[in-house]
């Protein structure tokens, strides 16, 4: 029995600007995206959020939220996060109470404890030159649902009663604990943390509490894919987002390069390791080298929902390859809304 036709599908977008296109085009990219995918019948739409980093247009996760729920009529969209650390408790409740109260019932809040940006910028964003810790992340955390279920002497106008669906992320065991304590569905970074998937899964199976929220637990997982009609095109499409990790991994952040560009690299002995193990660690490939990969993924990690990312520069390879994914989960598409998709990509 295939896995890949029982689970949920949805995705994961950071609004990547490309050597090719600029902030407006990746954000104007994101929207046709998430029509694209709703149309394919996919479950969820999440943004990351990441600061100071100029590939990555979604910084402010909650004004994207909007924005791409706006443009949607079906799919949830949330955040995939919005790291805790960086904000005040408040300041989120109030954000996610609105948008769910303009969205009733489509609304994701994914929350995590990493920065998601370097010291420096984290800083700016705390407004604090005090030591950076996530140390008090269970404290945050607690005050931002009591906000949201009233219990709170503050009132985060208008969280209470508009709470949206609460996930806790984590690329480590440290969530995965916090997240069965609690009671909470837990979305595991598999793209960028591989080798930390099935040690965190259990211990978030491991040490899960029912909770009003979940009987069971609930395992999301989310991995890079890449898809296109031969190996060799989704290896070659598949270039620049293993670029960008070897500029990240050197302290050299830009936008996403061309094919190309990342072809014609002039890569060290090092990089050229390092660009080969990011291909390694993602899915890559035909559709049926991809199907083989990720029912071996869904297999191993017993996930109950499976998130992608797909970071190419071509919108339209980005595109197709959801489009071939679809086709190999068994989505069909959704109808009625084809049309406005196909409008909003040739504008």
């Amino acid at each position: 029995m295939s896995r890949l036709h029982d689970v949920p599908l949805s995705a994961l977008d950071l609004a990547t600007v490309t050597t090719a296109t600029d902030a407006r085009t990746a954000l104007k990219h994101t929207r046709e995206l998430a029509q694209h995918v709703e149309r394919l019948g996919f479950t969820r739409f999440w943004l990351a959020e990441h600061h100071n980093m100029p590939g990555v247009a979604s910084s402010s996760p909650a004004i994207l939220i909007g924005h791409v729920a706006d443009a949607t009529t079906t799919l949830r969209v949330g955040s995939g996060g919005v790291m805790l650390p960086n904000h005040p408790p408040l300041v989120v409740a109030e954000q996610f109470g609105t948008l769910s109260a303009l969205h009733p019932g489509r609304i994701d809040l994914g929350i995590g404890r990493a920065p998601g940006t370097d010291q420096r910028t984290a800083r700016a964003l705390r407004r604090t030159t005090g030591p950076l810790s996530v140390d008090d992340f269970p404290q945050q955390l607690s005050e931002l649902t009591g906000y949201f279920n009233g219990t709170e002497e503050l009132n985060a106008m208008p969280a209470e009663g508009n709470k949206p669906d609460l996930f806790l992320l984590g690329s480590s065991g440290y969530s995965a604990q916090v997240a069965g304590l609690l009671g909470l569905p837990f979305a595991f970074a598999h793209h960028f943390s591989a080798e930390n998937t099935l040690p965190a899964l259990a211990l978030y199976r491991e040490r899960f509490r029912p909770s009003e929220r979940l009987a069971e637990p609930y395992a999301l997982v989310c991995a890079s894919v890449v898809v296109a009609d031969t190996d060799e095109q989704a290896r070659w499409i598949a270039g620049p987002g293993a670029l960008a990790f070897v500029k990240l991994r050197s302290g050299r952040p830009g936008p996403l390069a061309t094919s190309r560009e990342a072809a014609d690299y002039p890569y060290t002995d090092v990089e050229r390791l390092i660009f080969e193990d990011r291909l390694a660690s993602q899915v890559i490939g035909s559709p049926r080298t991809v199907e083989a990969e990720l029912e071996r993924l869904l297999e191993d990690t017993k996930a109950d929902e499976l998130m992608v990312t797909t970071m190419v520069a071509e919108q339209s390879d980005r595109l197709r390859s959801y489009e071939l994914l679809a086709d190999l989960a068994g989505r069909s598409p959704v109808q009625g809304s084809s049309e406005r998709v196909k409008t909003e990509v040739e504008v």
